[in-house]
């Protein structure tokens, strides 16, 4: 069996690498070319739209022709902005970032604007709150406000970061911290800092305000009830996520670094023809909302040879929360994800739990998992309505997976995998049956082939919702190592195939309030046919 597994991680290593883009560009300015676009598409065998890729013209102005000064302490922002408006102004162009360490307040991309960031670019957006002004915006899925995005666009068209920077977004400075999540000595070294403890000792905020904004949520982290007087008084606690592009079509964000942001690392929102290349994208694993990116009722869009180790969800899919979602109505639909490596995070690949305007059409291939909490993290629950559909997955490598490499979470409550006790999860799942409505979740026809896991604790948990169950998932050439079976919970319409389940405890298979079960060739530890 070790033998099987390092011929199929082989093989997959060799699957990886003939699937990045190729570097034929001769804009210096960026590689992905449309001509790289049409070739994956056509590799991989998708039928969906193709992105078009943001092309600028040769105008190309330097930021330090604006005044800015890259010495870790001058304050840029004027400058960057400044640079920005004039190439928008002329037509479009390239706005060169050179080495050094730029301060900056929050900017805002323009029409036809691309952003290049040179070698030893280090970008470092400001700490102090009060430079991130409150604005109308959408967070978790519900209109809202929250600060201002150190990097955001609205209704932009032809917009671009590329090349070879960083841009940090200190969210140390904005966001709060669990216990639970970190070291002794890290604890320490947050309660020298100030800030506030809330009453259980469990968490540090760094501000008493920010404490005092948390206590307004019912619902996640969007504060509810409040008077117009009052949002100043919460301030510190609007983190923003850090680059956010809302209605914008032709975004192309390639080779820099995106790290440390307060809230959700990349967030494109109702926008289209998305490309994001050879990224790095990270944040400490303990980071609270600390996702890599989200795409959120977007189409076409191409997520490719791109790197994430973060502290929430890592690449995920979603379309609005509860009425909100369904209200806007936009759906997600047209994603390829393609060659792309997660190390830590609460999901590797995940949809949801925010998906009440609809999520279908989705690729994913081709794609490492090293050390996720979830391999691939399927989550709603009652309330969110919406439709998940037409899911295909393949080619996919895990290894020391802490829950479930495949999870279907109908019961989910807000938390990672792992965090919740089982208390809390039982009294969700013993409710009183609600009968179907719009406000029923859905998630149905979902593919998903040749996945490998060396080491999880559970093969995989499906939990459906009664009232409408998971339906129609089609397992084929799955190969688990994990300390427990799976298990299969409300599902209607299940197709098992060339699956192998190694687990060191209990039984390999297990089903609950399934029904129409296909299955051929599904075999335990020893090899022996497991008989449903």
């Amino acid at each position: 069996m070790l033998k099987q597994l390092l011929i199929t991680c082989v093989s997959a290593l060799c699957i990886i690498s003939c699937t990045d883009v190729k570097k034929q560009s001769t804009d210096p300015y960026q590689s992905t070319t449309q001509t790289d676009v049409e070739a994956l598409y056509k590799k991989t065998k998708v039928e969906m739209p193709q992105v078009k890729v943001p092309s600028f013209p040769e105008m190309t102005v330097n930021i330090q022709s604006f005044g800015a000064q890259g010495n870790g302490i001058f304050m840029n922002t004027e400058a960057i902005q400044a640079a920005i408006d004039n190439v928008c102004e002329a037509g479009g162009g390239t706005v060169v970032i050179p080495a050094g360490v730029w301060m900056t307040g929050p900017i805002v991309l323009k029409n036809n604007v691309r952003l290049y960031t040179e070698p030893c670019a280090l970008i470092v957006f400001s700490p102090n709150y009060k430079d991130y002004p409150i604005i109308e915006t959408s967070f978790e899925g519900v209109d809202t406000k929250r600060c201002q995005s150190p990097i955001s666009a609205r209704g932009a068209k032809n917009i671009a970061i590329t090349g070879h920077g960083t841009f940090n977004g200190s969210g140390d400075a904005w966001r709060p911290v669990k216990k639970s999540k970190v070291t002794g000595n890290q604890w320490k070294g947050f309660l020298s800092r100030g800030g506030v403890v809330n009453e259980k000792g469990d968490m540090w905020f760094p501000y008493e305000s920010s404490l005092y904004g948390q206590s307004l949520c019912i619902d996640q982290n969007v504060p509810a009830n409040v008077k117009d007087n009052e949002w100043e008084e919460i301030h510190s606690f609007l983190r923003p996520v850090m680059v956010s592009f809302i209605e914008c079509d032709g975004i192309l964000l390639e080779g820099v670094t995106f790290e440390n942001s307060p809230a959700w690392n990349i967030h494109p929102l109702m926008s289209n023809n998305i490309i994001i290349n050879n990224l790095t994208v990270r944040n400490p694993w303990y980071s609270q909302n600390g996702d890599g990116i989200d795409i959120e009722s977007c189409s076409n869009t191409l997520i490719i040879n791109s790197n994430f180790d973060v502290g929430d969800d890592a690449i995920c899919m979603k379309s609005g929360k509860n009425e909100d979602g369904r209200k806007r109505g936009i759906p997600t639909e047209n994603v390829l994800v393609n060659n792309c490596t997660v190390y830590h995070g609460h999901g590797g690949f995940v949809v949801g739990s925010e998906m009440s305007g609809d999520i279908r059409n989705i690729y994913v291939e081709n794609c490492v998992f090293i050390g996720t909490d979830v391999g691939l993290r399927f989550k709603s629950t009652r309330g969110r309505g919406g439709i998940v559909e037409n899911i295909h997955i393949q080619n996919i490598y895990m290894k020391d997976i802490p829950t479930d490499p495949l999870l279907f979470d109908l019961f989910y409550g807000g938390k990672g995998a792992g965090e919740e006790t089982e208390e809390e999860i039982m009294a969700r799942m013993q409710a009183d049956i609600p009968p179907v409505s719009i406000e029923t979740p859905q998630f149905k026809d979902i593919y998903i082939k040749n996945v490998t896991c060396a080491g999880a604790k559970r093969a995989m948990l499906f939990n459906g919702l009664p009232e409408m169950k998971i339906k129609n998932v089609q397992l084929d050439s799955i190969f688990i190592q994990a300390t427990y079976g799976a298990e299969i919970n409300q599902t209607d319409g299940i197709v098992i195939k060339n699956t192998q389940i190694v687990n060191e405890k209990g039984k390999p298979l297990t089903m609950r309030m399934v029904e129409n079960v296909t299955y051929e060739n599904i075999t335990d530890a020893n090899g022996n046919q497991i008989n449903l």
